[in-house]
């Protein structure tokens, strides 16, 4: 007779699928990313940026431990769905107070963020008891057991204070699963307990990627929106759509679509899980940063263009290519010379986008992203023959 913990964890005949629980999970993360993009248009300077980084990982770390949770459990058993919607909810409400969180909302955010961590956690160390699969989540446990009292600390303290706090809690929080969860009182893990269902990661994180350009379009349609449709308006909002697209061109062709592969075919899964996730993580935070200038660029098409606005409109582009970079270099065990290019074309074309109106701006570096797209589908041309992915290591 199976025990409780056995029915709540994945067999092995179960589909590696996304089930629509977790695409109704993923939906609060168009707000929370919408929240954020809103926040750092309100503060767009160097304490800003520092502020919605430190809030990003955050809400990104919600995202991936609860993620992970149905590639171990089963969605469809009513404990699991509850558990998932209780992380909405939390989430939610992260979202709703995420733009104050370095300010009179501090603990409220932090209060939800460990409630949301911990709380999971510990419902999954309750519910596995007996199997072999608590000691995983023992091990979860206890890394946000620790980070949680740098949550709270933070959130009491102000100014400098909270920020240093929150960096080091995101970093424990960052560091700890690429350090293998070593836990006092544990032996040391066993690879079978960083077990993954390699095409559903892959899923999960092109579906995380897929929300962060919806927030993109919401953006865009609302400052759209907001003001009448002249034409410098109307020619911005399309330079935003067209960036959207070549956002995804970029992303899914070619490592988006073999992620699957390449985890599967990794001597070291978990490091190309741990490498893909922090990829996704520079990459979203590059999509926020384009959709606040997005915004900049729909609202004020023409006239002078800020320092602090060329710092998304070609930032944001420049480290959505680093992390595509980064997860390239996690499938194929290579860095295409064009991303890297397409980098150091934005960062050398930015200091003369202070000349030009920020419509201008913006379509250099769709331009730029253009030319990165051109570039891979000229070389996709000249590999008629499918290539297997590499692991880490393995050749290119």
């Amino acid at each position: 007779m199976r025990s409780r913990a056995a029915t709540l964890l994945r067999g092995p005949e179960d589909p590696g699928r996304a089930t629509f629980l977790e695409l109704f999970f993923d939906l609060v993360f168009v707000f929370a990313l919408f929240r954020l993009s809103q926040g750092l248009l309100e503060r767009l300077t160097w304490s800003g940026a520092f502020q919605t980084v430190v809030v990003l990982l955050a809400v990104f770390w919600v995202w991936g431990h609860t993620a992970g949770v149905a590639n171990r459990f089963d969605p469809a058993q009513p404990p699991i769905q509850a558990l998932v919607i209780g992380c909405m909810f939390g989430t939610f409400l992260l979202a709703v107070v995420a733009p104050e969180a370095f300010g009179p909302r501090g603990l409220v955010f932090a209060g939800a963020y460990v409630a949301v961590q911990v709380g999971r956690s510990f419902f999954l160390v309750l519910v596995t008891r007996g199997h072999e699969r608590q000691r995983f989540e023992l091990r979860t446990l206890f890394w946000f057991g620790v980070s949680a009292p740098l949550w709270l600390a933070g959130a009491l303290a102000h100014g400098w204070a909270r920020g240093v706090l929150w960096a080091v809690a995101v970093a424990v929080d960052s560091a700890a699963p690429r350090l293998g969860l070593p836990t006092p009182g544990l032996p040391s893990a066993r690879p079978a307990e960083f077990s993954f269902l390699s095409e559903f990661v892959a899923e999960r994180h092109r579906q995380f990627f897929i929300i962060a350009l919806g927030e993109l379009i919401v953006v865009s349609g609302l400052a759209y929106a907001s003001g009448g449709l002249v034409a410098d308006r109307t020619a911005a909002v399309v330079v935003a759509f067209v960036t959207t697209v070549l956002l995804w061109r970029i992303y899914i062709y070619r490592a988006g679509e073999v992620l699957g592969a390449a985890v599967a075919a990794a001597p070291d899964p978990l490091r190309v899980v741990n490498s893909v996730l922090y990829a996704h993580a520079v990459m979203v935070a590059g999509v926020v940063a384009i959709s606040v200038g997005d915004e900049l660029v729909i609202r004020h098409p023409s006239g002078h263009t800020r320092p602090a606005w060329i710092a998304v409109v070609l930032g944001g582009p420049a480290l959505f290519l680093a992390g595509r970079a980064i997860l390239e270099y996690a499938v194929f065990a290579r860095v295409s010379r064009d991303h890297v290019i397409g980098v150091l074309v934005l960062a050398v074309i930015s200091p003369a986008m202070i000349l030009v109106p920020p419509l201008i701006a913006a379509a250099a570096a769709a331009v730029v992203l253009a030319g990165v797209a051109v570039v891979d589908a000229a070389r996709a041309r000249r590999r008629l023959s499918a290539e297997p992915p590499s692991p880490p290591g393995g050749p290119s």
